[in-house]
């Protein structure tokens, strides 16, 4: 890797009697997106605060865009840094267009940005009404909007999709789609599993203020070696030479319900149950390979 546009150097941070953090090390490189997951409390908004250089670490080094955040060039560093906290808060007596340009004059971006801005994140029908009758969902679109002014280069997101509708949620992750071929860096902190799972580089899995984990969703599963399912349906009448291969294979466990067969295996043993398979083709009518999901992973690590 390059110089990474994240570089967190063994951070820890206490918060009275609460160790939020401990020795969290982790590089992020340019263009890259990182989710972050974890347990409430893992310290998953701290390290987010961190990285901005919104609270100071009580030991660690952390380096943004090559610059440390106590350093006295980390103030330009973060006019390039945008933030969407997980629990956005707007002036209700503000209509959408005069919130966002409100923010654009903090930022010292010109007011010309935001109503496209609003069209990217579906607000210009809704730009010219009170941000009080907003519902928690195109709050979080108008936040996401505040966050995109400026063109940052690198992104932090808590929790970005709270509140969105399925549709928000395709929508949100096009938008992401497009930042990161642009290159901008992104850190993505979520609970929800499911969605994040195809969408990020890597992951950083926090648990108790420790990095328990960190890779792309392929080495956290290698690292686990959970097991994965292969679920057959078996033309009639000619399952039984084929159920006596996958009985040989080391490591397997198979059950048969509803005209199904399930195959379960550790990772290491995939290949050998399809050479099983590929020497019974003709037995086979359909083949259905289901790899551990991300939450299994999460789950797996946590109780490790």
């Amino acid at each position: 890797m390059n110089t990474p546009a994240i570089d967190v150097q063994a951070v820890s941070r206490r918060f009275g009697e609460v160790q939020a953090l401990v020795g969290v090390s982790l590089a992020v490189g340019e263009g890259a997106v990182l989710g972050l997951i974890g347990h409430n409390g893992a310290g998953k908004s701290t390290l987010i605060k961190l990285m901005l250089g919104l609270v100071a670490p009580d030991t660690g080094e952390i380096h943004i865009a090559g610059q440390p955040v106590n350093g006295p060039v980390f103030r330009e560093v973060r006019r390039r840094l945008a933030y969407l906290p997980e629990n956005v808060v707007f002036y209700d007596n503000l209509n959408g267009l005069e919130t966002l340009e409100f923010f654009a004059d903090l930022k010292g971006v010109a007011r010309r940005e935001c109503p496209g801005l609003l069209e990217e994140v579906g607000l210009a029908p809704a730009a010219r009404r009170s941000v009080r009758g907003y519902s928690k969902g195109m709050r979080q679109r108008l936040g996401f909007a505040q966050a995109l002014l400026g063109n940052p280069e690198i992104l932090f997101l808590d929790e970005p999709t709270t509140g969105l509708d399925p549709e928000g949620v395709r929508e949100f992750y096009e938008i992401l789609a497009r930042l990161k071929a642009r290159g901008v860096t992104v850190i993505l902190s979520s609970h929800n599993l499911a969605q994040i799972e195809e969408r990020v580089d890597r992951l950083a899995l926090l648990q108790g203020g420790r990095l328990k984990a960190a890779g792309t969703v392929a080495e956290l599963r290698a690292g686990l070696n959970l097991s994965l399912a292969i679920i057959l349906k078996l033309r009639t009448g000619s399952a039984a030479a084929l159920m006596q291969s996958l009985a040989l294979v080391d490591g397997c466990t198979l059950h048969t319900e509803d005209g199904l067969v399930e195959v379960r295996c550790g990772h290491d043993r995939k290949m050998a149950v399809l050479e099983a398979l590929a020497a019974h083709a003709g037995a086979v009518a359909d083949i259905d390979i289901r790899e551990p999901s991300l939450e299994d992973v999460f789950l797996g690590y946590a109780e490790t």
